[in-house]
């Protein structure tokens, strides 16, 4: 397993090292320095997208309030379990245990409903991810500002994210895992694993009384999640007015969509590095005629997950401090 992070990690640093040997460095530091104390507008536009992903996962939380302290305490949970999810080759799970860790540790919320959140809130930001990726690929087709064989190569992929995330709702909307789990019970080896057939039985019954029984705060989630994507071509727009070389809004959509298609299919890639520099590349250069911007944009975009990382890794080292609640004991959810 860890020759195999190794290896990744190799691909996605050959991936960069391709690109950075055809970039004009000079060229790029001119960009990027044109940002200045613009940058500050980047940053914010992501925190209040990062602060709406974190809504969106209180939301699949029942027990839990909506109230401004509850939201506070789920967006630092958040911010540190994004770190690791950013450094970590887990397509992006690497940091769900760490949430989930310290939900039960600091808050009292038990590991059944802590996973069943954080299943909830992946699965809702990629039905919203879906919604907007097709969103810019129907921008792009109709403005026909891409290459066809990178048109062809995304609808590939796309078609690819849409069967997988269709499958993995589906699979929890009707509780198939539990269905497939009661006919193996059935069988003699099946009695064996009696206790674990038991947990997923009750994970699914959580998943299914959210989508089923909450159904106002399942569309509410989704609407937030969508509003997050949509803040990420916000970004993308103005860190390119930013750098001088303006976009529309709808070229911008196009460049985030790829972008997020491209993240989303090198999950095994830690923190997609080369993936997402090269998609930044190929899309900026089809539309601006200038493949430099691609990477000015990616190296934008890497300094702010940096300080986010570090921001992130700063609070899980606060938190490591700040002794957990007495056992069986709930932190109080007004």
């Amino acid at each position: 397993m860890r020759g195999l992070k190794i290896l990744y990690l190799l691909i996605g640093v050959g991936l960069l090292g391709v690109i950075l040997a055809q970039t004009d460095f000079a060229q790029v530091g001119e960009q990027v320095s044109r940002v200045g104390a613009w940058f500050l507008v980047v940053l914010a536009i992501y925190f209040v997208a990062f602060a709406i992903d974190s809504v969106t996962w209180q939301m699949t939380i029942p027990s839990l309030r909506l109230t401004a302290q509850w939201t506070y305490r789920v967006w630092k949970l958040r911010m540190v379990g994004e770190a690791f999810n950013m450094v970590m080759p887990a397509g992006g799970m690497g940091g769900e245990p760490v949430k989930a860790a310290l939900l039960k540790k600091h808050y009292g919320i038990d590991y059944k409903e802590g996973a069943a959140s954080l299943i909830l809130a992946k699965t809702i930001n990629m039905i919203a991810l879906v919604v907007f990726v097709v969103g810019g690929f129907v921008i792009m087709i109709e403005a026909k500002s891409l290459p066809k064989a990178f048109e062809a190569v995304a609808i590939a992929g796309l078609v690819v994210l849409v069967i997988a995330v269709l499958l993995f709702f589906v699979i929890q909307r009707f509780g198939i895992t539990s269905l497939t789990g009661t006919w193996i019970s059935r069988w003699r080896f099946g009695r064996r694993v009696e206790t674990v057939l038991h947990h997923i039985e009750d994970m699914d019954q959580r998943l299914v009384r959210f989508y089923v029984g909450t159904r106002a705060r399942f569309a509410v989630a989704l609407g937030f999640a969508l509003v997050n994507w949509l803040l990420g071509a916000a970004e993308v727009y103005y860190t390119m007015k930013f750098i001088g070389y303006p976009v529309s809004w709808a070229d911008a959509w196009v460049i985030e969509a790829s972008a997020q298609l491209v993240r989303t299919g090198a999950f095994f890639i830690p923190a997609s590095i080369g993936a997402q520099e090269g998609a930044f590349v190929l899309v900026c250069g089809a539309i601006t005629g200038l493949p430099s911007i691609g990477v000015s944009v990616s190296v934008i975009r890497r300094i702010r997950e940096v300080i986010w990382v570090v921001w992130g890794f700063l609070l899980g080292y606060l938190y490591s401090t700040k002794p957990g609640l007495p056992a069986g004991e709930k932190a109080e959810r007004r």
